[in-house]
């Protein structure tokens, strides 16, 4: 009998092979899905049946494309919101067994509608549950988001109370296996590691701590999530079913005069690291790094988008074609296999962006210079906190949307937590037309290092 998890980093999505002789099952695989069929031949087994806990919002789905590789089943929950093409729906109760390894079906809804957790047993020890595939309803530190159904509100974060109340009453001695871990977009206090039980988070995980439905509710009342336009496409696809991605996924390699021949028909994106881009980058590329693409792609790439790359070799291309492709980004023509020294020893033009210090900030700010914006891209909640006084608060995502209302003749410094997101936003001002932007680096973090002040946003 084994429980083996399967980490998508960049998207922090967990998913599972489990089995016990030679029948296996998987539960949330991701759309580049030949790694479950190869691990179940490494453990001589057949995948005979997939499982979804519910329509994912943030990613695409494999698993109509694992049971077109495999012939296995496909089950989800009931209500999603549509037909799931490709699956059979499941319900409270409903079992199935592995050799002596026992799968049960919980209707778990709050999160979205058609959630569910997977209680698993093994019938040669005791009848307790040894432990539960909670999608998101359960994470290790937090709980599912209850944002999806706005006119909904109060009534679905009440269902995620209720469903949670069944989750726990699985038994202390459960292990808990969650579909996201600490970075995913589907919840922001998440645990910085994969592995728990319910009785450690009935214990510990703070939303746990909440006894009444009532005090419960109002707390998710209160969260603020973002929901990037990706996540409406995620939602289609999963109902109608993905097509299949190469195995391999890597993009063609482009030399110079082959990369300007697409460069005008595509949209540019830099993934290498911020500090590549800050130093040199191609005028009009975006800046998206390999590991924030599943964060913020969805915010800035249309779902027919041409896409050309720019890496630091074969190996970043793949990641990020790879990356691309799990949020629904196919149609890459390639990458500049030259990076940015060949670009600029072919004799072509290249922009960097200037970074300062938290020395230069604070000068800045005690002497306001005339025509100068500190623009702080971090999200509600972090702002919420605290920022460095007058700066203007603008989230990293929606910032496209609000371009019409930022003055092109001023002179704009970007902040985030680290830089990182500031990198990003900054490249969305320069493609736009914004002359004059830089990137505080170290942003917040070096300002409370540095000893800055902070103060509340009015």
């Amino acid at each position: 009998m084994f429980v083996e998890r399967i980490k998508t980093e960049g998207l922090a999505q967990l998913s599972y092979l489990i089995g016990d002789g030679s029948e296996a099952a998987v539960i949330d695989p991701r759309r580049d899905c030949e790694i479950y069929a190869r691990k179940a031949r490494e453990r001589g087994c057949r995948i005979t049946h997939i499982f979804e806990t519910h329509r994912n919002e943030d990613l695409i789905s494999g698993a109509p494309i694992l049971a077109a590789m495999t012939g296995a089943a496909v089950h989800h929950g009931p209500h999603a919101a549509g037909e799931v093409a490709y699956a059979d729906i499941v319900g409270e109760g409903d079992s199935f067994s592995f050799g002596n390894l026992r799968l049960k079906v919980l209707e778990t809804p709050g999160h979205t509608d058609d959630s569910l957790s997977f209680a698993i047993y093994d019938d040669n020890y005791g009848d307790e549950a040894v432990g539960v595939f909670s999608g998101d309803a359960l994470f290790v530190g937090d709980v599912g988001r209850t944002d999806f159904y706005p006119e909904r509100a109060e009534e679905v974060a009440g269902k995620l109370f209720d469903s949670l109340q069944k989750i726990i009453a699985l038994g202390d001695q459960a292990n808990l296996y969650p579909a996201h871990g600490a970075g995913s977009v589907c919840g922001d206090k998440m645990a910085d590691r994969d592995f728990s039980t319910l009785g450690y988070e009935r214990r510990n995980n703070p939303m746990l701590q909440i006894d009444q439905r009532e005090k419960f509710v109002q707390a998710k009342l209160d969260e603020h999530h973002n929901q990037p336009p990706y996540f409406r496409v995620m939602e289609r696809l999963n109902l109608e079913g993905a097509s299949p991605v190469s195995p391999s996924m890597v993009p063609p390699a482009l030399d110079v005069p082959e990369f300007e021949a697409v460069a005008d028909k595509a949209v540019l994106v830099d993934v290498r690291g911020i500090a590549a881009f800050l130093g040199a980058h191609i005028p009009g590329s975006l800046a998206l790094p390999v590991d924030m693409i599943a964060a913020f792609a969805g915010w800035y790439l249309q779902e027919d988008d041409a896409l050309v790359l720019i890496a630091d070799g074969v190996t970043q291309a793949e990641a990020a074609a790879r990356n691309l492709a799990r949020i629904g980004y196919d149609d890459i023509h390639g990458y500049l296999n030259t990076a940015m020294p060949g670009w600029a020893a072919a004799g072509k033009a290249f922009l960097s962006v200037p970074v300062i210090d938290a020395g230069e900030v604070r000068e800045r700010v005690s002497e306001q210079p005339e025509g100068w914006t500190l623009l702080d891209v971090r999200d509600r909640g972090e702002v919420s906190d605290g920022i460095v006084a007058g700066a203007e608060t603008i989230y990293v995502g929606k910032l496209q949307e609000k371009l019409d209302g930022l003055a092109k003749d001023r002179h704009y410094t970007v902040m985030c937590a680290s830089g990182a997101r500031a990198t990003i936003a900054a490249s969305v001002l320069l493609r736009a037309g914004f002359a004059n932007v830089g990137v505080f680096l170290g942003s917040m973090g070096a300002w409370c290092a540095a000893g800055g002040e902070v103060v509340k946003p009015s």
